[in-house]
């Protein structure tokens, strides 16, 4: 045992009593440990070993074809009520699913082991740091929660002997049925339940269930923030830095701009920018009065398609040692791993990621799924900011929101004030994409990248965001919104985007420091064309910066139609403040 936690070691009882394992392993976080469970999964052929010179501590491994993304159909959010939950999450009654989830959960893990993790979201020791504690029958989840969260013994460090303040989540890979598939978030209970999947995003229980829709909740009863945001660092020659956070939806180049190279016109300069997370920020309210944030994560679950040396160099290196690959293809002339976008150089004798031979120079199915992943210790990544595992975290100087708009969202705006913010956040959309099951290309509402990851009534998360405002007052950051997709007639990306998307920041971060003017529209202040610097930049003109920033009035009021429908949703639960701004909003394009 490595705790002697009542409330632990009681609930760890009652899941061996309805899983009925053969064995049962705690998982101490020791090398020897994780190496022996390597080893076992490597022998069974749940992972395979990739070149150990070129990738050295590298796995890659499979999931079935029936699991490869976030199941939003089949996660639940269980709340006493369904007004609770609100109109955004799927909901059932706890008692009822409960239910359900034991009949499936009863006896699951007969001829299994199960592993008991303990884990700490958040630098060990942290006030801002929670503990958790994921049992389940799969060593992926054990060597993938070693690299995503701070594994083992020491997780119980914060938790003491005493306390019951942690997340329970129990995981069954089952038979991986997607019939009787479940991802359920208790709240008021503090438990996550996963069965029938064996897919990261649906079994990692430390990452979207915990980091964002149990801490979602448990931020708004003790009054802090979890938010689906990357942070990041902007030191300047004089090395001084300050801080960001930014939501986007999946695919909107989040893990980019949080691990961005500055375009030589700053680099030579001697600004660096520094990544404190790609995904999740937890936020409070520090003794100064100002938000801090830090990240809850240990590692980086990026998306691999795409991924290179260009788009993005820093996250590549981070894959280059002690990473586990999922559902890539398997180069095996010389054992390493490809993916779309990786190189112009398909490798000709390969296994895709459904386990059948692959030539990808003749093929037209696609080597790697476009959900792919990798799993990387954030140390590995050469920007990692020096302050990643203070445990007072970093504060913020601004909040930006973004999505993939491909003509209504300028480049930038700047929200009137808090209010006028947390209006912006709640209307963000954006375009579909693959990390998500579903259809791609439409056109979906995601208020703060929180859509699916809200874990209560999303009317009473704006109203959360509203109160944290008042508390911080002056001292809060100001919000931004930004936009790097916008298409010409024929659709191609106007923005160079990538690295050059330093330029917005660096006006966005003048304006936070009162030094960058700004022009009022009807949807915010915007730069003055000539203040995002375009030096070095081929084919941007000034007038090319005119048409980005360009607010049609037009598309704006067609917008407010869909802001209205989707706010209809809310009933009573939508914040008087919302309407307000959206009146607001309208009378000021009607003008």
């Amino acid at each position: 045992m490595l705790t002697n936690n009542k409330n632990v070691l009681n609930w760890v009882d009652e899941m061996v009593k309805l899983c009925q394992p053969d064995q049962v392993v705690w998982i101490d976080g020791s090398e020897e440990q994780l190496e022996a469970l390597r080893k076992e999964a490597m022998s069974t052929g749940e992972m395979e070993e990739l070149n150990q010179e070129k990738l050295p501590g590298c796995l890659l491994h499979r999931t079935a074809v029936n699991d490869v993304a976030r199941v939003e159909a089949r996660t639940f959010i269980c709340s006493k009520t369904k007004e609770e939950a609100g109109p955004t999450n799927n909901w059932c009654d706890p008692a009822e699913m409960h239910a359900t989830l034991n009949k499936l959960y009863e006896g699951v893990m007969k001829g299994r082991t199960m592993y008991v993790i303990p884990y700490s979201m958040g630098p060990i020791g942290s006030p801002m740091a929670k503990v958790g504690v994921e049992v389940t029958d799969s060593i992926y989840v054990v060597l993938n929660m070693d690299i995503m969260t701070r594994m083992g013994k020491r997780a119980f460090e914060n938790l003491g002997d005493t306390s019951n303040d942690f997340v329970r989540g129990l995981h069954s890979k089952a038979q991986v049925d997607p019939e009787n598939r479940y991802i359920v978030q208790f709240p008021e209970e503090n438990t996550i339940c996963s069965v029938n999947s064996a897919y990261g995003g649906n079994v990692l229980l430390g990452k979207k269930c915990f980091a964002l829709r149990i801490a979602s909740y448990q931020g708004r009863n003790e009054g802090w923030m979890a938010e689906h945001m990357l942070i990041l660092g902007v030191e300047t020659p004089e090395g001084e830095t300050k801080y960001i956070t930014a939501a986007f939806p999946s695919a909107c180049g989040k893990t980019n701009l949080a691990m961005l190279i500055p375009p030589k016109v700053y680099a030579d300069q001697g600004y660096k920018v520094w990544t404190v997370g790609d995904d999740i920020a937890w936020m409070r309210i520090g003794k100064d009065g100002r938000l801090w944030a830090i990240n809850p994560e240990n590692g980086f679950f990026g998306v691999a398609p795409g991924t290179n040396e260009k788009s993005n160099f820093n996250a590549l290196q981070s894959t280059r040692k002690g990473t586990i690959f999922t559902n890539v293809a398997h180069n095996l002339d010389d054992n390493t791993v490809w993916w779309e976008g990786l190189d112009k150089n398909p490798p000709e004798n390969a296994i895709d990621w459904t386990g059948k031979p692959w030539n990808g120079k003749t093929s037209t199915e696609k080597g790697a799924h476009p959900n792919s992943r990798f799993t990387a210790p954030a140390v590995n990544c050469p920007c990692i900011s020096p302050k990643f595992n203070d445990p007072q975290g970093v504060p913020v100087s601004a909040i930006v929101f973004g999505g993939r708009r491909a003509k209504t969202a300028p480049l930038v705006y700047q929200s009137f004030d808090w209010n006028h913010g947390v209006f912006v956040g709640t209307i963000m959309a954006s375009e579909t994409t693959a990390a998500a099951t579903g259809a791609v290309g439409v056109v979906r509402r995601d208020p703060m990248a929180m859509l699916p990851f809200c874990g209560y009534n999303m009317g009473d998360y704006w109203q959360h965001w509203l109160d944290m405002g008042e508390k911080l007052g002056d001292k809060a950051p100001k919000i931004f919104n930004v936009n790097w997709f916008r298409t010409d007639d024929e659709g191609h990306f106007i923005w160079p985007g990538f690295g050059d998307n330093m330029r917005v920041l660096m006006w966005i971060l003048a304006r936070c420091e009162g030094k960058a003017e700004a022009v009022e529209t009807a949807i915010g202040y915007e730069p003055k064309p000539e203040d995002i610097n375009i030096e070095g930049l081929n084919g941007i003109t000034v007038d090319t910066v005119k048409g980005l920033l360009n607010v049609d009035k037009g598309l704006w009021m067609e917008e407010t139609k869909g802001i209205e429908e989707f706010y209809g949703k809310f009933g009573d639960r939508l914040p008087e403040e919302m309407k307000k701004q959206l009146a607001a909003l309208k009378d000021r394009l009607s003008k």
